[in-house]
């Protein structure tokens, strides 16, 4: 991409190399969903330009980081509207979508904003819609989270544990006897001294834990040690298990 102008400044770098609908997924969003599948669906059995993956959201300021997706009486998407100061419904849209090659034109008319100076895909998305073709969205993202600060990598991790329903998961080639591991996710080739307990935390492949002390609520990388307390929900913390 060069300059880093928005997501649909780095579309347009891919026109040349896409001949087909595609899907297209944010590489910072965490999200959890049981398939895909409706998206195309949707996509091929109302042969539509373009489904955006949409969440009923309850948290407003969730939609006031994300965007607004507002619908007709018909079901197509009429405006999609970023990072809205006043959302006027739950729908949220997730950061993935599915497009047709039409996006591409509208990429390209696409004007800079002037609150961010960076070309908005979402600005793409309602000059599709403005054209006449047609957007549907598909709710079916039940959890997501736009990674942006080592406490969001914590608690991506531990989610993924609760919701494998594992009490803990290490890597291979890893020493860890006779550490105590508790809820946590330690990666390939760690080294950790015998004797601490390490809970609630995410250990990077290769680090070598070299504190004395417990961890909890901590990220170990090869050169950094992140401790995470704020960012938690409570029943983390209390939980002792």
């Amino acid at each position: 991409q060069g300059q880093t102008l928005g997501i649909a400044h780095a579309l347009s770098k891919l026109e040349n190399l896409i001949d087909r609908p595609f899907m297209l997924f944010l590489g910072d969003i965490f999200f959890i969903t049981d398939s895909l599948q409706p998206m195309i669906d949707e996509f091929y059995d109302h042969k539509v330009n373009a489904v955006l993956a949409t969440k009923i959201e309850q948290d407003i300021n969730a939609i006031k980081r994300n965007f607004s997706v507002l619908m007709d009486e018909k079901g197509f998407v009429r405006r999609v509207i970023e990072k809205p100061r006043h959302p006027v419904n739950n729908l949220k849209g997730c950061g993935l979508y599915l497009f047709d090659l039409h996006i591409f034109d509208a990429v390209r008319r696409t004007p800079r904003t002037a609150s961010r100076d960076e070309y908005e895909i979402t600005d793409s998305i309602q000059i599709l819609i403005d054209d006449g073709f047609t957007v549907k969205s598909k709710t079916i993202i039940q959890e997501d989270l736009n990674l942006t600060y080592p406490e969001d990598l914590l608690y991506i991790n531990l989610t993924e544990l609760r919701r494998q329903n594992l009490p803990k998961l290490i890597g291979h080639n890893t020493s860890i006897d006779p550490a105590q591991v508790d809820n946590s996710v330690i990666g390939d080739e760690v080294f950790c001294p015998p004797g601490i307990r390490i809970r609630n935390s995410v250990v990077f492949s290769s680090s070598t834990i070299t504190t004395g002390a417990d961890l909890e609520n901590a990220i170990v990388t090869p050169d950094k040690l992140i401790y995470c307390y704020k960012s938690l929900p409570e029943d983390y913390n209390n939980d002792q298990s």
